[in-house]
């Protein structure tokens, strides 16, 4: 039988891992700056992690939501430790279904419909995740029935000139867009919103989903800016490459019973996958980390003379060379070895390390970037 061929791939086959090295099948070692997607944010194979999947599934490996857990009560607190307000956790399993749950949260508590998004926002591919992004390439028919409108960031005019209307249900936001290319917005445009949905009664989610969990240097993206999101969406990193997600719901925000719901979110596994991540990024100091390499990121970049302008946060950093990168994406993949990531805008490499990389590697990899540039 064959695949759906959806996908557009190299001619790789990975077959091991451990921390940033990835081995195909014919024995060639590659170094991961891409993490899947940002998905790996402690490093293949990390002992703990393993360890503590391990250990659960000599117990046991899934039960569904009609018993309590109180492994998802650990990870609500462990999670809320980070926060500057009490939140409440649902959990899910993927990013889409994250964005899914709290855009329906949000319908809920409003009554209304329609949604704000941003230009190149990626939230996902499912209904009302994939109409509030921007790639209209992925919408089907039934995806148009959604109500959504885009903004760009700083368009202080159109966002107050929309929301004024009180017709929103929700303002969502990537305070790093991922697979957009690493755009952020000013501090003074995400005060604004805040107000606006304050004002207006829209509800503000913040999609955590690539920038969660260390990456940019805070726990949360959205905290570097001051904002106090009522939905918090998180996904990928949160199990580096075990699926598992969940929104932050704030406990402002009254649950009902049944309106959400879900067979595999919060398993038992999916729990000890993001507990473990978690035991990793306080125990090592991750997110501080992350913080200094950036720094050591830049500094690299700098002293190489690279003509690319630094874009973005953290270990979700890139460099936009103003002029398509995909030969040196080929590059760097099948003559150095290295896997980086794309973007929708073309002249952007994307860099989505695990967050314990050392300084060796970010300088590894500015020197095959110099190489190139050359």
């Amino acid at each position: 039988m064959s695949l759906y061929p959806v996908y557009a791939q190299y001619p790789i086959s990975i077959v091991a891992a451990n921390g940033i090295e990835l081995t195909d099948d014919k024995g060639q070692k590659y170094l991961d700056y891409y993490g899947g997607h940002a998905v790996i944010s402690v490093g293949h194979g990390h002992p703990h992690y393993k360890a503590a999947l391990h250990e659960q599934l000599d117990k046991i490996g899934f039960y569904s939501n009609v018993i309590q857990s109180p492994l998802q009560e650990q990870i609500s607190e462990r999670i809320n430790a980070h926060l500057e307000a009490p939140y409440q956790l649902f959990m899910c399993s993927t990013g889409a279904e994250a964005n899914e749950n709290a855009l329906k949260v949000a319908s809920f508590k409003t009554g209304r419909k329609k949604i704000l998004a941003f230009t190149h926002s990626f939230h996902g591919r499912t209904s009302a995740a994939v109409a509030a992004t921007d790639n209209p390439k992925i919408w089907a028919p039934i995806n148009i029935g959604h109500e959504v409108d885009f903004v760009d960031f700083e368009d202080f005019e159109k966002s107050e000139r929309l929301l004024a209307t009180s017709e929103y249900a929700a303002v969502i936001i990537e305070t790093v867009q991922g697979v957009g290319g690493l755009d952020q917005p000013t501090e003074a445009f995400t005060s604004h919103l805040q107000a606006l949905c304050k004002k207006y009664g829209t509800m503000l989610i913040a999609d955590e989903v690539q920038s969660g969990f260390g990456r940019t240097g805070a726990f949360f993206s959205y905290q570097r800016f001051g904002l106090r999101p009522d939905i918090i969406t998180m996904a990928k990193g949160m199990g580096n490459g075990f699926p598992v997600a969940g929104i932050m719901v704030h406990s402002d925000i009254e649950a009902v019973m049944g309106e959400l719901g879900t067979t595999f979110g919060g398993n038992f596994l999916a729990c000890r996958a993001a507990l473990a991540v978690i035991d990793i990024l306080e125990n090592e100091k991750l997110i501080e980390h992350a913080l200094h390499l950036e720094q050591v990121f830049r500094t690299a970049v700098e002293e190489a003379q690279l003509k690319a302008t630094i874009k973005g946060a953290g270990l979700m950093i890139g460099l936009d060379y103003g002029a398509p990168t995909a030969e040196l994406r080929k590059k760097l993949l099948f003559e150095d070895h290295l896997f980086v990531g794309s973007s929708s805008n073309p002249n952007v490499v994307r860099i989505l390390p695990a967050l314990n990389i050392d300084e060796q590697a970010i300088r590894h990899l500015v020197a095959c970037l110099k190489k190139h540039s050359t």
